[in-house]
């Protein structure tokens, strides 16, 4: 894809603290991308300079092949959703949304037909006489929504839009985002620290740590194919465990697993050496537990000690002979316990060579 947005070694200081560290990365139009990272990690600094609030100690930034360097933030084709709306409160929904109309190059039948078009797709029409505080919180994230968007930018900034919603909200309202950025065709960057979040708006993701990037993907990519410890802890959970590498054959890795007490096969990475020290990573959800020890892929031996049960899965722990836990998820497929593991069972663990993770030590 031909980058619409380009941000090229990008750095920010705040005196001696380097919040953003040589940022380097690119954009395509029409992209959902959202900036990964816990806090202080640079994710909301780096957007700020987007946005033109924060100005780069080092970099550029070059949006639709024009350098922002010398553009002002009035004068950017970018807008920012704020995590807290900001609307007027004194004023109605349709006066929030059009607020900023009125200082674009507009006739006022113009003014009127942008209006009626952002209310149709945030589907507000029914509400644009009531003030913020008679609406839902989800409607007013829709009005921020369309406030930013009524003046067609050609990059919109979302910082954590979500976070004031309550859980089932914001899952219903990360699809109506998708579908608004699908119809209007605007390129959305968001900032978030909500794994979730980011997996299911994205279309690509870019993890950060201490003003780095750590890694950049698809949702799926950055999931199954961490590039580092941090990177497969922080996306989703994860148990990881010291290995060392015992043999290599082909696409596959046998590594020797301490606490395991066994060997055990993987998918290999490159750049391994017989004898290198790596660390071994499960998801939850890719192990497979069992009173039978009579399965396919590598197999291990446990006792369940803890047992949380969630309605539509549960998650077991299962201690290993060696002490070190295992945490494995199944999901409750049928009603009533029948064979699924108890407190206590002794149980068999399996997991495919392909789903475990090896990464550098």
């Amino acid at each position: 894809m031909e980058p619409f947005l380009r941000i090229e070694g990008v750095s920010k200081f705040f005196g001696q603290f380097q919040a953003v560290k040589d940022v380097s990365l690119t954009i395509a139009k029409g992209e959902i991308f959202s900036l990964l990272g816990g806090s202080g990690c640079g994710k909301t600094t780096l957007l700020r300079m987007l946005a033109g609030f924060e100005t780069p100690s080092a970099g550029r930034i070059f949006l639709d092949g024009e350098d922002l360097a010398d553009v002002p933030a009035y004068a950017r084709p970018i807008h920012m959703m704020f995590q807290s709306y900001a609307l007027f409160p004194h004023m109605t929904v349709a006066k929030n949304i059009s607020y900023g109309l009125k200082y674009e190059n507009m006739t006022p039948a113009q003014r009127k037909d942008r209006l009626r078009e952002m209310l149709d797709l945030v589907q507000l029409t029914p509400y644009a006489d009531r003030k913020p505080h008679q609406i839902s919180g989800g409607q007013r994230q829709r009005v921020a929504l369309a406030r930013a968007l009524a003046r067609q930018p050609k990059l919109l900034l979302l910082d954590e839009p979500l976070a004031a919603l309550d859980k089932k909200l914001r899952e219903h309202t990360q699809f109506e985002l998708m579908s608004i950025q699908a119809r209007t065709g605007v390129t959305f960057i968001v900032v978030t620290h909500d794994q979730e979040e980011a997996m299911t708006l994205s279309d690509r993701i870019a993890v950060m740590d201490k003003g780095s990037v750590q890694q950049i993907g698809s949702p799926t990519a950055i999931y199954e194919y961490p590039n580092s410890r941090f990177v497969a802890g922080f996306i989703g959970s994860i148990t990881t465990f010291a290995a060392t590498v015992a043999a290599l054959n082909g696409d596959q890795v046998r590594l020797h697993v301490a606490d395991f007490g066994a060997e055990i096969t993987a998918r290999a990475i490159e750049n391994l050496n017989v004898g290198q020290e790596v660390v071994l990573a499960l998801r939850p959800e890719k192990l497979h537990i069992s009173h039978d020890c009579t399965l396919e892929g590598n197999v291990i031996a446990g006792q369940v000690k803890d047992l949380a049960y969630f309605g539509k899965d549960s998650l077991y722990r299962i201690v290993l002979p060696s002490g070190a836990l295992v945490s494995a998820h199944m999901v409750n497929a049928s009603r009533g316990s029948g064979t699924r593991a108890d407190w206590d069972d002794n149980v068999f663990l399996s997991f495919d060579p392909a789903s475990a993770i090896v990464l550098p030590a």
